[in-house]
Order: structure tokens, then sequence, then C-alpha cells
């Protein structure tokens, strides 16, 4: 009946490695029999017969689950497998006595006897998913030593996650800890034992000789073959094209291969080996939306079950806060439209209300379950009720003024896009041979009344003027995406710098292609401030195009393709290149943790074709091939936030500032908590690097290190490996500061960027993300009704109410922190490396995170930093490093996470 349990299938897998299985067999089951005579013996003889020679370990693993729930029929099989001897295996090996059986080249360490885990019959683990403990005893030879690695044999029927393995009084030694976090599948699906490394990190040359055949081994097994298609229990990280956004045999969806063109360059993604379609071999055939939830990732770098509990909840909630709406909407005149700014108010008001009282609030005490804990949140919000979003929190109506729509450019969601303009008019970059004349219409008399009694000189020069320059990236897409229901300008957006510290905006230039060629140039209207009559519906109309432009540019340039799609390239070249005892993959590993399955999500129900972000965002289905062009001026040294700064003019160089550069703007949010948290980085990177490398000899006699760095640009951005600016990897300095750049980008810049989108976007009149008609023209009806109802026009001209709901729900999504997140300056787990000096500057890091966190909070009640707080008062806390789970608006995770 047993053996009946498993399928014809895993026979039919298994027997294509029974001789390799068998082989184990007879080993285990002498363990086995070894392991029930010492229990007996010390049933009859008592504990302390126990040899001397034996010592203890614990092994803490997690059973497979199901989300919230430990597989109740894999747990079944595996008890039946225990039950025909074939168990979990432990072996050591000994990083000082080499195995003299073994006649190689290379000598390997050498292996204890096996054993098994313990009880895993009788031990009961609870119905939701967790951590269980088991018991493994070792028949210590003293020939072992120090054991530096183990190997790990699960023969049983399903996986499991390998978290610790903890030995105690080990003869010489004492206590010997390894750190694991790694899921174990059977050994039928892999040709070598899974291997597990003690957590002390060693540079190449310095790695004890016994293990470096073993070292070696691990990064091959990582690289793979580069040959077909990817299963989940495979751990390979290869590279591919962005291929699979598209499916050719719907021509609406027909998308451009993205990367691996001098037309189309992208970074690389991970490669799933699907196979192609059957209309264009050039294209990766899709999954559905049920099948994708399986699309490879390597397994550990999938979410853990928390994770996706959360985001189970996530999705049962955002689908019922966008069907309540449309259902509604089912009863009005105007059916896909928000009639007035009251119809944006019902979005946060209503829901599902769940039961409250004694015996749910029982339940919510002895069920921990993930799933329900989200759908029961405690912060008083319905089931299907949307948050309020902060911009309106305090004042329905500040979003919509001058100082706050230019303050969001220094504090908002996008605060990376704000420039110095260092010359008047401002120029484009764009080829004129193309283009024609691209260069601003803006003249002195459209701003002069604007600049405090200055002249337009006057304020260039005490660089006073600064502009959002959303035109020259945008102009060669504007003509094709407004042969599409949306209408878009290209726009510059010029703001001076008052004498409180804030910004005021004193002009908009909208500019479309010539209607008869685009080689004939731009087509410009100037808007400036006004406050009454149809010139103040004007000029509200121009806000809102720059702030449309401002959200796609904000979304598919600063947040998807400058923190996610360029680190994946990182993630992939560090599994393959830096073994787990590399130094470098310890530093990088937490700020690689769950991107590559984010992005694999994005890649199937968000920037794919027909995706969410193409149907809600203006540039359509040019969104990713848009984003491509912006990746060909990409450069990877710039990403260091203090050069960032300076070459958009909003920082200058200055040796008597405490970070080397002085602020444009002093009241400038970003910058200012940006430069303390990059700080905080480089000194932790710097103390690290240090540690391991003594010398400059050593950075470039590290093979694992330049290899890493050389696949880094060959391969992962290949389509820029013949950029001149690529740094080199020579000296520790270069180890230092391009690790800073990574980790920045992946952790305090992801979360400057991706944590407000709800707080600001969550009441969609303040970043709407499409515009449905251009600016009416004097003397037509248009005009006239701008005149009349300026309300109207402009829900008439902003994104619809679809739209709206899909844009809304997923930006909540993409706002909270799980409640399995990992924050800047935490590690998963604390004895994440045996070195204490790396330890001590751990936690040196840590507690400069926490002063930064108590500087933001006095910066943010200081009334003079207007910046801080604005008209619509809500504090700069994006970069405030720590959060609780939830939508706070706040904390910077490790990594690109969501």
């Amino acid at each position: 009946m047993l053996r009946s349990l498993i399928s014809k299938k895993e026979v039919k897998k298994r027997s294509k490695k029974t001789s390799h299985i068998d082989a184990e067999n007879h080993t285990q089951t002498c363990t086995c029999m070894d392991n029930i005579f010492r229990k007996v013996s010390n049933m009859v003889l008592g504990e302390n017969s126990v040899d001397k020679t034996a010592v203890k370990g614990k092994v803490v693993l997690m059973k497979k689950n199901l989300l919230d729930f430990n597989d109740l029929g894999a747990s079944v099989l595996d008890r039946a497998h225990e039950l025909l001897g074939q168990h979990i295996s432990i072996q050591f090996i000994s990083a000082t006595h080499a195995d003299r059986t073994i006649t190689e080249k290379a000598s390997k360490g050498k292996l204890g006897r096996p054993a098994i885990l313990e009880d895993w019959i009788s031990t009961i683990t609870p119905l939701s998913a967790g951590e269980s403990a088991y018991e493994v005893i070792f028949d210590w030879d003293e020939e072992i030593g120090l054991p530096g690695a183990f190997l790990v044999k699960n023969l049983h029927h399903s996986e499991f996650y390998l978290m610790t393995l903890t030995l105690e009084n080990v003869p010489s030694h004492g206590h010997v800890h390894f750190v694991c976090n790694s899921w174990v599948y059977p050994a039928r699906y892999y040709t070598k034992d899974r291997i597990f490394f003690a957590n002390k990190a060693y540079l190449p040359n310095k790695t004890p000789t016994l293990l470096r055949p073993y070292r070696e081994e691990e990064l091959v097994i990582l690289r793979g073959n580069k040959t077909g298609m990817l299963e989940e229990w495979d751990r390979v990280y290869d590279y591919a094209l962005y291929n699979d956004l598209g499916d050719p045999d719907d021509e609406k969806k027909v998308r451009p291969v993205i990367g691996g063109s001098s037309e189309y360059p992208y970074p690389r993604r991970g490669r799933t080996g699907r196979a192609p379609t059957k209309t264009d071999p050039k294209t990766e055939s899709r999954l559905s939306l049920i099948e994708s939830l399986h699309m490879y990732v390597p397994r550990d770098e999938r979410f853990g079950h928390l994770k996706k509990s959360d985001f189970l909840a996530y999705g049962l909630e955002a689908i019922l806060k966008f069907l309540l709406p449309e259902f509604e909407a089912l009863t009005d005149d105007t059916l896909n439209e928000f009639d007035s700014f009251d119809d944006f108010l019902k979005l946060y008001n209503g829901g599902i209300k769940l039961p409250h009282g004694p015996l749910v609030n029982r339940i919510k005490e002895d069920i921990h379950l993930q799933v329900f804990k989200e759908l029961y949140r405690t912060d008083g919000e319905g089931l299907a009720k949307y948050s309020m979003p902060q911009v309106i929190q305090a004042d329905m109506s500040a979003w919509s003024t001058d100082e706050e729509f230019a303050r969001q450019m220094l504090a908002g969601v996008n605060p990376v896009s704000i420039q110095l303009l260092k010359e008047f008019p401002p120029k484009s970059k764009l080829d004129p041979q193309q283009y024609g004349n691209q260069n601003s219409s803006i003249r002195s008399h459209h701003i002069d009344e604007h600049l405090d009694g200055l002249e337009v000189h006057e304020v260039l020069e005490a660089n006073r003027l600064f502009i959002l320059d959303h035109h020259d990236s945008l102009m060669s897409y504007v003509k094709q995406i407004n042969l599409t229901s949306v209408k878009i300008y290209a726009t510059r957006t010029l703001l001076l710098l008052q004498k409180d510290g804030t910004l005021k905006p004193v002009a908009i230039e909208l500019s479309l292609p010539h209607p008869d060629d685009e080689k004939l140039g731009a087509i410009s209207k100037v808007c400036t401030p006004a406050k009454n009559g149809v010139e103040d519906g004007i000029w509200k109309l121009a806000k809102t195009y720059v702030v449309v432009n401002d959200s796609g540019v904000h979304q598919l340039i600063s947040h998807w393709l400058n923190t996610h799609a360029v680190i994946e390239p990182f993630v992939i070249a560090t599994n393959r290149q830096l073994s787990v005892l590399h130094p470098i993959n310890k530093l990088l590993h937490p700020h690689f943790r769950d991107t590559m399955n984010i992005n694999s999500t994005a890649r199937n129900i968000l920037i794919n074709s027909g995706g969410i972000l193409e149907r809600t965002f203006f540039p359509g289905k040019y969104s990713i091939e848009m984003s491509s062009k912006i990746y060909k001026d990409w450069v990877f040294p710039n990403q260091a936030l203090p050069v960032d700064l300076i070459l958009r003019g909003m920082a200058f160089e200055d040796a008597n500032s405490p970070h080397g550069i002085h602020l444009t703007i002093e009241d400038y949010p970003y910058g200012v908590d940006g430069l303390e948290i990059w700080a905080a980085i480089k000194t932790w990177v710097g103390d690290y690097c240090n540690f391991y490398y003594e010398n400059d000899d050593m950075v470039q006699n590290d093979t694992e290190l330049q290899s890493w760095w050389k696949e880094v640009r060959e391969e992962g951005h290949r389509d820029l490996k013949d950029k001149t600016w690529w740094p080199e990897l020579k000296h520790v300095q270069d180890v230092i500061d391009n690790c800073t750049i990574i980790i920045w980008v992946s952790s305090a810049l992801h979360a400057a960027v991706n944590f407000g989108q709800y707080p600001y976007g969550g009441y969609p009149p303040n970043r709407p993300t499409q515009s449905r008609s251009l600016l009416p023209e004097p003397e037509t009806p248009e005009y006239e009704e701008l005149r009349e109802h300026p309300e109207k026009v402009f829900l008439k001209t902003v994104t619809p109410q679809l739209q709206s709901l899909l844009s809304v729900t997923l930006i909540e999504i993409l706002s909270r922190h799980t409640s399995d997140e990992i924050y800047l300056g935490q590690r998963e787990c604390p004895e994440w490396t045996m070195d204490s000096e790396p330890l001590k500057a751990f936690e040196k890091f840590g507690k400069k995170l926490k002063e930064i966190e108590e500087k933001i909070v006095n910066l943010n009640k200081d009334e003079r930093l207007k910046n801080r707080y604005g008209p619509v008062k809500i504090p700069y806390t994006l970069l405030f490093p720590s959060s609780e789970e939830g939508l706070t608006g706040r904390g910077i995770p490790n990594s690109v996470s969501i």
C-alpha cells in the first residue's frame, strides 16, 4: 500500500539513478541499524552509555508546505519512505584531513560516516508551516578534525528547507554551526549530493585545500549547461533576453525582443529554458496565469511561505477592491468615469466589514496563519476597502497647489529626475537630422514676472532655476502614443528656488512633433501660472500632463529599469561566479533576496503585453521598448548617489561638507537622508572589505572576483559591455565602491522610489497615469467647457475609472511591506559568519542606522524645512531604515523584494 502511494512518474524518474541510490541505501541501512542499536542500549543501560566519541547535532528544517500549511500528502509519503529505510543522511567533510582513498589529482577532505535524522516518524509537526528540529548523532572520527562542510542526501519523497545544523562538543572545537537556508530536493533530482559549507568566508586562494574541489564543483552545478527547460529543483543561474513579454500568435500582443540588439539593448534576466513559440522561434512561449506561478526561478530565490501567503491575501483583497467599485459603476450613467472628486473618496469608504468580538479575537490568537492575519488586519480597515492615502489625509485639496506639485519632485515618489538648469533656454540632445529643432521655446518674457523681481540670468547664475525634463526621453514616442486613445505631450517644467527653500513652478512647455513631418521639429505651447478663469484651468491641465509623464517615467525608468532590471544580472553573476564561501557573496547575498522572483512575476502580469503596466500607464505597448532606449544611457558608476546628485546639478563637490558634497537645495529630503544612508552603507562595506582584502594584490589575484566582474559586464549587461565607463577591479577601493553602489540600488534607491507609491498615487488625481485629450484650443466647445466646468474637463482628461482602479490596486500591493521583510542593517540569521570582525562592523552599521532614524525624526519636526512636510503634511520617511509590516510609507528592505 505504501509503495502504491508513489506515482509511476516518480518511479520512472527514480529508475534513472537506481544504481546511485542503491549504493547509498546499504550505507544508510547500516547507519540506521547503528542508531537503532544505540537507542536500545540507551534504554537498557541508560543515557550515559552513549559512546564518548559520539557527537550530537541538531538540524532545524521546514517541511514542504502549501502557503501556511504543511503539505500533509508529502508528509505521509515521507513517513512511508522512512519505514522503507529511505532516510535523510548527513556526512561531514573534513577541512583538515585528506581522504586517502581518493586517487584524483585534487585532494579532498575526508568523509565522515553518514548519520541519519532521528525520530522523523515520531516527531509531530503542527498543521501550520514552521520550523521542526531533529536530533542527529555522529560517530565521530578523530581524523575528521574540523568539519568544513557536509553532504546531505534526501531519500524522502519530498523536498525540505534546511535552515541550520548545530553540533555540540565537537572534540577540540566545541560548538560548530552551519547556516544553510536552502531547499533540498530528493536525491533522485541531483547528480551530486547537496553540499553545505561552514559559514566562514574565504577568498579562493585562502580556502582550505581540501575544500577547494568542492567549492569549484558547486559553482559548476550552479552555472548549468545552458540547455533544456529548467525545472523547479534545478539550481541553475543563467541569462536570457526579455523575449517572453509578447505573444506572436496575437497581433495585438506582438512585442520586439528586448535585449541583444543595438536597437533594443537591455539587462539580462534569468533563463527558464522554455520552448520557443511556433510563430516566432526567437520568442519564448508564455504561460497561463496559473502556470506562471510555477515559472522557473532557482528554488532558493522564490518567496518564502509567509510572503506567498501575504501575496495571496493581497491578491484576494485586490480582486474585491477592484470589483466592488466596478459593480457600483454599472448603475452609473457615465460608466467607467469618475463624475466628481467625491467619487474618488468612495474608494476609501465602505468595503466589507468583517465581524469582531471575543470569538473572532480568540480565533486570531489561536490560528497563526498569515493569510488570516492579513485579511483580518488590525488597522481598522474593512476588507476590500482602500486605505486612505496620506496625500489627502490632512487636507483634501493641498495636493493641487503649485507648492505641492513642485515639492513632490524633491520628496515624493520620484525625487530622482529633477535637475539644475544650467543654460537658458533649455536645449535638446535629440538628433536634429532626425527630429529637427527640439530646443525649448520658453523665453524670458514667459517667466520674468515669476522670478521674484530678478532677471533670468541672475537666477541662473545663483543656481536657483531647476527643470523637470520629460522632453527628449518621450518625444520620439509621442506621435505613436497619440495614435492610441492616450494623448500626451513631451514636457519641460521650469521651477524657481525661493528664499524659504521651496520650489515654485514658473513655466511648463507642452510639445508635439510637427504634424507634417517629425524632422520639422516641435510645435510647442508655453503655459505659466494663473489663479483665475480659463487660464487657471489651462495651467492645472498643463501640470496634469507633467505628472502623467512623471508617473510613467517613474514606473518604467526610476523604478523598474533602474532598480529591478539592472540588479538581476548581478544576482545571477554572483551565484554563478562567487562561491557561497566568498566574502563578497556573503556581503551581497541579503541584497538579492526575492529579486528574481518578483521580476519573474512582473514579466508575467505587469510588464508583459497586455499586462497591468501597459493597460494603466501612458506608454502602453511601447512601455518596455521605451525603457530600453533609456537603458542605452545607463552608466553603472553614475548610480552612486553623490555622483548622481552632482550630474543632475543637485549638489557640488565641497570638501568642507560632511559627505564631501554640498546640496544645491539644502532642504532636499531625498538628498539629505540619502547621503546619510549612502555614507553608512559605504562605511560598512569598507570595514567589511578591508578585513578580507589587506592589499590591492589580493583583489587582482582573486580569480572568482575577477570572473564575477567580467561576467557582469560581458553577460549580464552585455549590450553595454564595450562602454569605457565600466570600472575595473584592481584596488580594494574599487571593490568597496562597486559593492556600495549595488547595495544602494538594491535597498535605499528602490525604497525611495517604491514605498511612496500608494501614499502619493493612491489618490489618482494627484498621480494620474494617463491623459486622454490634449489641451483645448480657444474658440472651441472644449475650451468653453473648460471655462465653465474645469473640474469636469480635468476628470475627462485623466485616467478613467477602470485603469485608475487597476493602478491603485497595483501600487497598494507594491507599497506594502510583507511580514517576512528584512530591513537594512538586519540579517536573516545573526550567525551569518564565523568571522568576528565583520560581525562587529555590522553591529556598528546597525547602530549608525538607528542614529539616522533619530535624525530623520528630528528633521521632520523642524518647521523651517518645508519640503519635508509640505502642504499635504506628509513627513518624509521613505529613507527611514526600519518599518513594521503593511502600508507604512517608510522602511528600507535589504533588497528589491517587491
